[in-house]
């Protein structure tokens, strides 16, 4: 298994189809095959260990990332809006490098001594010569070579180097997607970064089934809206965050107004129910899909379809409804697991630590090693419970489990009721320190434009839908939340506005 294998399948058959769109540019199959030669060449040239990328979206991504799966070095796209130290630090981890680099960089970068920085247009311009240096059309096939390394995103930590391997990429393709089996006009939106999982993740299906894909590299929601009209999207996927801007920007409006959308994926982070059901309402043609994964997992593990957003949505069975809320059921090739603080299987409803199990699922670190159980499975971290239908729901970092006097609280239960609040938009719910109880309750709280409310009346929210207990203790009313560019709440950000 080598990522190689599925570009040569789509340069094979479908040589001369549109691979990629960036603005007026684009590149066909047979292009990116040939470009992906000359980046792998360039690496090897250069001595290169690792293919790093530091820029945006663009044609070089893809090339970058097949030249390193050719070459046979790991690919390494990094965060960059990072800058100081953080940067530093990870560079320092990826060295000796090719780093595709935005042009504004190159020159900083150059003073590196074990990188080799390449600016965008310059990597562009010469993976595209007829006189470039190309590899034998030949890579190894061996599934434990190191295809990709994901710094995670540091919510909770310092970042750490996700391993992973051909295999595991290549299995979750070819267990989720067939090849081929795009119309020559679909088109994918993939507006999402290159070092979050789900952008790596559509790229490949993406190429695999034969579907366009029309980059975005700087989101906004006008922009996303203008980009699908223009290019005719059939497909698109965002973080929930990037949602419910689509949906605020679509306000006053009957319909979205883009009759050629089919299908539109989501995940990265939790999603409100009333963003979804407003969604639903503008998009009544589109189809909607939930994919929960991690960076650990190759992507995408669970999925809430659209048949079951549907059912859902038409529901009034408050069960029912509520599974818009949750990532629906594990896929085919995945087990899943709740379990408790001893690693014991938990049933229907309760409340535990997620653990999944699967070929897809890597559950290794750079340098850390496999995280794996002598099972096979791997322990999330992530909070949440299975109801009685086999639908997963989430609730948050297991770290950020609140403990009052001895008793667990998920800040995602408590979220969940605040959300259900006329006048709240949006809600952050953490632990503090307490004298008397060890941890106490509070709210980060952005209500909807137009809409008030009191401490006072939203404590009492609380407390007529759950024990008292859960109830607030402290309240802060913020204009908005702070999420990272890939949808994730930043709950320490929020302990820090609380700490002042």
């Amino acid at each position: 298994m080598n990522l190689m294998m599925l570009l040569e399948m789509a340069s094979s058959s479908m040589g001369e189809r549109v691979a990629i769109t960036n603005g007026d540019d684009n590149m066909t199959y047979q292009q990116l095959f040939d470009a992906a030669s000359a980046a792998g060449a360039k690496a090897k040239n250069a001595g290169a260990e690792y293919f790093a990328m530091l820029d945006e979206s663009s044609l070089a991504f893809p090339i970058a990332l097949f030249g390193a799966a050719w070459s046979g070095i790991p690919f390494v796209p990094l965060n960059y809006r990072l800058t100081g130290d953080e940067l530093d630090a990870l560079l320092t981890r990826v060295e000796p490098s090719i780093l595709l680099c935005e042009p504004e960089r190159e020159e900083a970068l150059a003073k590196r001594e074990k990188a080799n920085p390449l600016a965008r247009h310059d990597c562009l311009s010469h993976t595209r010569s007829e006189g470039a240096d190309r590899l034998d059309p030949e890579w190894s096939m061996d599934p434990e070579e190191i295809a990709i390394l994901l710094f995670t995103s540091g919510t909770t930590g310092a970042p750490k180097a996700a391993v992973l391997r051909h295999q595991h990429i290549v299995s979750y393709i070819l267990s989720t997607v067939e090849f081929m089996s795009a119309e020559e006009e679909a088109a994918q939106l993939v507006c999402v970064p290159p070092y979050h999982i789900a952008g790596i993740a559509s790229l490949a299906s993406s190429i695999y089934s034969g579907r366009r894909i029309v980059q975005l590299p700087a989101f906004t929601a006008e922009s996303w809206i203008e980009t699908a009209r223009r290019e005719k999207i059939t497909n698109a996927m965002v973080v929930p965050t990037m949602l419910a801007r689509i949906v605020e920007a679509l306000e006053g409006e009957s319909s979205a107004d883009l009759p050629h959308l089919q299908a539109v994926s989501y995940g990265g982070g939790k999603m409100p129910q009333p963003v979804i059901e407003r969604a639903m309402e503008l998009f009544p043609d589109t189809n909607f899909t939930n994919a929960y994964g991690l960076t650990e997992t190759s992507s995408t593990i669970a999925i809430l379809g659209p048949d079951d957003h549907r059912a859902a949505m038409a529901s009034e069975e408050p069960s029912v409804r509520k599974r818009l809320t949750s990532v629906g059921q594990p896929i085919p090739t995945i087990e899943v697991e709740i379990r408790d603080d001893e690693g014991n299987a938990l049933g229907a409803g309760e409340r535990g630590e997620i653990y999944v199990r699967g070929e897809q699922v890597s559950g290794e670190y750079l340098g850390k090693g496999s995280q794996l159980l002598d099972d096979g499975f791997f322990p999330t971290k992530d909070g949440g419970y299975l109801d009685d239908e086999g639908y997963l729901f989430l609730e948050g970092r297991i770290d950020d489990i609140i403990v009052r006097g001895g008793e667990n609280m998920s800040p995602g239960e408590i979220e969940d009721v605040l959300l259900e609040h006329e006048a709240i938009a949006d809600a952050a719910v953490i632990g503090v320190p307490d004298v008397q109880w060890g941890e106490a309750v509070a709210a980060a709280i952005v209500l909807k434009a137009g809409k008030t409310a009191s401490e006072a009346e939203v404590q009492q929210w609380v407390k007529e839908h759950l024990r008292s207990s859960r109830t607030p203790e402290r309240i802060r009313f913020v204009d908005e939340l702070p999420y990272n560019e890939t949808g994730k709440l930043l709950r320490r950000k929020v302990r820090e506005d609380f700490a002042d």
